[in-house]
C-alpha cells in the first residue's frame, strides 16, 4: 500500500520555460523512507513543496493517503526559528497557530525535547544554541503535530561533519520510535545511502533517471566503515557521473544545432 503515490507529474513556472519532471511517477510505499538526490537545481525543493500541498502541479497528480494527508510536515534547509521564542516556544508555534496549544502539547513537547537531548535547554533562546541544537529545535517542532510522514529539504547541509552525523542517527531512532516515513533531500550519496530504504535519482530537469532499494536495514555510523555501505555508495557515485555526462553531451549537441 502507497502513502504517497505520484504519477506523470510536470510543474512549470511559465509558459516560455522548460517544464520540471517530465512526467513524473513514484511512489513512497507504507512503512519506506526515501531520499531524493539530484543536481542544484533539478526541482528537488520544489518537489516537496509540491507533495506539501505548497505548490501545484501543471499536470499530473499526486495523491497521498487520506489517513496520512493532515499529518505530513516540513523541515527546512535552516532551521527557522523565530529569535524572540525560547526553545519550548518555537517548539509549540505550530500549535499555537491551530489553537491547539494546551498544557497536554506544553507536555509533549518537553518530551520531544528531552528526547533530542534538550531538555537542558527549554528556555534558550536561538542565538544560545549551536546549529546542531537550532536544528534538533527544528526537527521537534515539526514533530509536534504528530506527523506520519516528514519532508525534509537538506537540513544537515549547513552542520559540521560530526554534528550532520547525530543529527542521521537522531532521525533514524525517532523513525523507529515513532515510526514515521520521510522524504529527505540532500546533495549527500553518502547519507542518501545511509538514510534511505530507496532512492530517486533526478537529472538535471528533475525527470527519474533511476530508483532502487538500498540493502540496509539496521544503521549505525559503522556501517559506513564496511565495504558493502562503500560498494553502493560508488555505484550510486558512477550513476551520477554517467547521468553528468550524459546531460553534458546532451547540451553540448543543443549548442551545436
Amino acid at each position: 500500500m502507497s502513502s504517497i503515490e505520484v504519477q506523470q507529474l510536470e510543474k512549470s513556472f511559465s509558459s516560455d520555460a522548460q517544464a520540471l519532471f517530465a512526467g513524473l511517477s513514484f511512489t513512497l510505499d507504507s512503512d519506506e523512507c526515501l531520499c531524493l538526490l539530484g543536481p542544484s537545481g533539478c526541482g528537488k525543493t520544489t518537489l516537496l513543496r509540491l507533495l506539501m500541498g505548497l505548490e501545484q502541479p501543471s499536470s499530473g497528480t499526486i495523491h497521498v493517503d487520506p489517513a496520512l494527508d493532515a499529518k505530513m510536515s516540513y523541515v527546512f534547509q535552516e532551521p527557522r526559528l523565530v529569535p524572540w521564542r525560547t526553545c519550548l516556544e518555537n517548539v509549540l508555534l505550530p500549535l499555537e497557530l491551530t489553537a491547539e496549544n494546551n498544557p497536554a502539547a506544553r507536555d509533549r513537547a518537553v518530551e520531544l525535547l528531552q528526547k533530542i537531548g534538550l531538555g537542558d535547554r527549554l528556555e534558550h533562546f536561538p542565538d544560545q544554541l549551536s546549529g546542531g541544537m537550532q536544528m534538533r529545535v527544528a526537527l521537534a517542532r515539526a514533530l509536534i503535530t504528530q506527523p506520519k510522514i516528514i519532508l525534509l529539504d537538506e537540513p544537515f547541509a549547513a552542520l559540521d561533519e560530526r554534528t550532520r552525523f547525530h543529527m542521521q542517527d537522531l532521525l533514524l531512532e525517532l523513525k523507529a520510535r515513532l515510526q514515521l516515513q520521510y522524504i529527505f533531500v540532500t546533495h549527500s550519496i553518502s547519507e542518501a545511502v545511509y538514510l534511505s530504504d530507496r532512492i530517486l535519482l533526478l537529472d538535471n530537469t528533475g525527470a527519474a533517471r533511476d530508483i532502487r532499494s538500498v540493502p540496509f536495514r539496521e544503521r549505525n555510523q559503522h556501517l559506513k566503515l564496511t565495504p558493502a555501505f562503500n560498494d553502493v555508495v560508488k555505484e550510486y557515485s558512477s550513476l551520477f557521473s554517467d547521468m553528468e555526462d550524459s546531460m553534458k553531451k546532451s547540451n553540448a549537441a543543443q549548442s551545436k544545432q
